[in-house]
């Protein structure tokens, strides 16, 4: 009963019925949608739509396959219950769902409303259902919702190009943030609650717009002339926007002065979820980007240093995104099909340049020491090597859902950054330091821009024609061809060199690959053959293969693993610890505090005797 009261409560709402003139046909009509927030039941969220009046049957609805800015099935339509369609008569229709996230109804013309309950994905994250990479994700909790609206609110086939109005109902007392255009709010009679009106210009705006409920810290301050809207939930507290304030700001200076007079957004939103431990939290850390926003989900216990750095690291990527794919993408990207995607041959520039920027403005903006910007290249070098470095970048990046090339993604971010490093030495060498890779993307920007796609196909002749023979080469042959880069040809041209050498390392990773993995077979966790040099866990004793059965007295398993080893990978040099492992039929317990750990891996320097051409390469590369 309570579902139905609910429903019909919702429909009140909305205001809709048998009275619909004939000329608010669905084609000229905003698409009405509302989720209300103060009528949750079983952690579920009710949302209806209201599209207008159909003028043909065959009418279908879907919420996303698959959203821009991640690269995997999400099957957000998977999140939907109740799926219920209403004629004019405020009878139920028929509908039928026709796969994960459609949904058809045939009598399109006698459809008035559709309402069905959403799930958050973040409550189940971790179980046997995949689920979306949390920062597209959605929560519902008493003191938070994270509102990816794309979760939410789907689309009509025939209707995608159509205007939207959201109303979104909450208790009037909850913080909220949101970069979608306002248009009004409404105050309940007992003030209990507060609808907000948004409006947005067509289905992309409602997926680009996330949005930010409930108990939350907000500080919003100017870099430049851009608004930052900073907002964050700490469920424990343990973090606020004042103290993270500080970091971002520095950061996004730098940022802006990098990009120089690359058009910006006169608002930039970031909403940053702290994690807390334990199920239901949401395990997929890292963020997605949008043209305005970003969000962030990171776990709340990593100490402020570490948040800060990572807030560098990750923040700063999600914002040099409006450099591409926001202001220089394909067809592909630029006429997006949610339910049946194709994909870009450049994800070595969408991801791999961002990432590259993102690296290297910190060095350009003094915010690490050269010494520091070296360590980064080398441990993506370290990462890439992990990967599959014979893969062709292009044919990856067209085929990235599919296997073998979907277990290769995460060298979009390795590799693909080292791609962008090495055409940017390249435009250095062949220009004598006057034209890099930003140079060439603001270039590409001024040719096409937010609005204008260019052709997959085209773009590496383009670019060739653009600057010089040996980027056309380079990109031919490592690139779009299946040959390795030897990053010491181009490390060389700047005065650089590689030496083996004993660096710091954290103690569940050897640079950035981890020493621990897992055993469907076995059921078990284990130390990999990694740990042999990782000084810490050598002067423990630790062997490869050793079975990981608790830490601290909690029992370690293939479900927790990813929640043990986040809270792990988060402690603090002098931490008191016991761990049980099981080595054959062994017991060893390690009772021990953590100190500092260290692994044998190749570090990158300024080598002795270099020329004054390698010095002027290396001060225009890192500086100008």
């Amino acid at each position: 009963m309570k579902k139905i009261s609910i429903i019909i409560s919702a429909l009140l709402l909305l205001g809709c019925g048998a009275s619909k003139s004939v000329k608010n046909t669905a084609h000229t009509m905003p698409i009405h949608t509302a989720i209300d927030l103060t009528k949750v039941v079983d952690d579920k969220v009710p949302v209806i739509i209201n599209p207008g009046l159909f003028t043909k049957d065959s009418i279908i609805y879907r919420l996303p396959k698959v959203i821009q800015g991640t690269y995997a099935v999400s099957d957000f339509g998977s999140f939907v219950e109740d799926f219920t369609a209403y004629d004019y008569d405020g009878k139920e229709m028929p509908s039928t769902k026709i796969d994960s996230n459609s949904w058809f109804i045939a009598h399109g013309k006698n459809l008035d409303r559709i309402t069905y309950n959403v799930n958050d994905t973040f409550d189940i994250e971790g179980g046997d259902k995949p689920t979306p990479f949390s920062p597209s994700g959605t929560n519902i909790a008493e003191d938070n919702f994270v509102l990816n609206l794309h979760g939410f609110i789907g689309y009509f086939d025939l209707l995608k190009n159509n205007k939207y109005t959201l109303d979104v109902n909450a208790p009037s007392a909850m913080k909220r943030t949101s970069a979608l255009q306002k248009i009004k709010e409404t105050l309940s009679e007992d003030g209990k609650s507060l609808m907000t009106t948004y409006a947005a210009s067509r289905y992309f705006d409602i997926t680009d717009n996330p949005m930010m409920y409930g108990a939350l810290d907000v500080e919003e301050f100017l870099v430049g002339d851009i608004k930052i809207v900073l907002s964050v939930y700490s469920p424990n507290q343990v973090h606020s926007a004042a103290t993270i304030k500080e970091t971002v700001l520095k950061m996004m200076k730098a940022q802006k002065k990098y990009l120089g007079d690359i058009d910006s957004t006169p608002r930039y939103d970031i909403y940053l979820y702290l994690a807390g431990q334990g199920e239901g939290n949401p395990s997929g850390f890292g963020a997605l980007e949008h043209h305005t926003s970003t969000v962030v989900v990171l776990p709340e216990a990593m100490p402020a240093e570490r948040l800060a750095s990572a807030m560098v690291d990750v923040v700063s990527h999600e914002f040099f995104h409006i450099v591409t794919p926001l202001g220089v993408h394909s067809e592909d990207v630029h006429y997006f099909d949610y339910n049946a995607p194709t994909f870009s041959k450049h994800l070595w520039m969408y991801e791999g340049v961002t990432e590259y920027f993102a690296t290297l403005f910190q060095i350009n903006q003094a915010l690490i020491s050269e010494e520091e910007f070296y360590e980064k290249l080398s441990e993506k070098i370290q990462a890439a090597s992990a990967l599959d470095d014979t893969m062709s970048f292009t044919e990856m990046s067209e085929n990235i859902l599919d296997d073998p090339y979907a277990k290769n993604y995460l060298n979009v971010y390795q590799k693909g950054a080292l791609i962008g490093m090495c055409i940017d030495i390249l435009l250095r060498e062949a220009s004598n330091g006057e034209r890099g890779i930003l140079s060439l993307m603001k270039q590409l920007a001024l040719k096409y821009g937010m609005h204008k796609p260019f052709v997959d196909d085209n773009l590496i002749a383009e670019i060739t024609a653009m600057t010089y023979p040996s980027i056309g080469d380079f990109l031919k042959t490592h690139v779009e061809g299946n040959t390795p880069i030897d990053y010491d040809v181009y490390f060389t041209k700047t005065g650089l060199g590689t030496v083996e050498s004993r660096v710091k390392t954290n103690h569940i990773l050897n640079g950035s690959a981890l020493i621990i993995g897992g055993s469907k077979e076995k059921q078990a966790i284990y130390f990999n053959d990694l740990v042999a040099d990782n000084s810490f866990w050598v002067e423990q004793g630790v062997l490869p293969n050793d079975i990981i059965k608790e830490i601290n007295g909690e029992k370690v398993s293939l479900e927790n693993a990813n929640q043990i080893f986040q809270q792990m990978f988060s402690w603090q040099l002098g931490k008191e610890f016991e761990m049980k492992l099981m080595r054959e039929a062994e017991e060893v317990i390690i009772k021990t505090k953590l100190s500092q750990s260290y692994t044998t891996a190749k570090k990158l320097q300024v080598v002795e005797n270099t020329t004054e051409a390698q010095n002027n390469l290396r001060t225009a590369w890192l500086k100008n």
